[in-house]
């Protein structure tokens, strides 16, 4: 009986283990080093949403030195990266990706303009204003809210998201 009972353990511990969640109607998976738990565009516009959070988009370049920055002081402050985990889904998004995407029923490609090019979603959510890093606030149901230009210090930041959150 014992034997039949750790077989049935072990097999129920492998399944769980060996499941992939992309996202597709179900959550994502938490972080539990103290970082951030940044999902794609894809994933943002899959999961199901039942807790009824907002979305924060950092929309950034791989070129982009304010970007690094705010990576390195502001999304890594623990205040900051607490009340982001509460309160939005994080997303990242590069401007400058190549890959296409389906984001709110609609196909996004990337576009060959300017030096390194730009992605028609992130022309979109900056609304044909580009700049780096910007972060695009969308409700709920992925309505923007707001577009916030620019670096900003983390007390700064929490105070902005704390402000859209109302």
């Amino acid at each position: 009986m014992n034997k039949i009972l750790l077989i049935s353990l072990f097999f129920s511990l492998l399944s769980l283990l060996s499941c992939k969640n992309d996202g597709a109607g179900g959550e994502y998976p938490k972080k539990t080093d103290g970082s951030l738990t940044w999902i794609d565009m894809q994933t943002a516009d899959k999961i199901s949403n039942s807790e009824g959070k907002m979305y924060m988009i950092d929309i950034y370049t791989d070129w982009c030195g304010w970007c690094k920055v705010m990576d390195k002081q502001t999304f890594s402050d623990p205040e900051v990266v607490k009340y982001l985990d509460q309160n939005f889904h994080v997303v990242k998004f590069d401007a400058e990706q190549k890959e296409k995407l389906n984001f709110q029923g609609k196909d996004y490609e990337w576009m060959p303009v300017g030096r390194n090019g730009v992605h028609a979603l992130a022309v979109e959510l900056l609304n044909s204003q580009m700049s780096y890093p910007s972060i695009v606030y969308l409700d709920a149901n992925k309505k923007p809210i707001r577009v916030s230009k620019g670096f900003k210090q983390p007390a700064d930041f929490l105070a902005e998201v704390r402000q859209i959150k109302g």
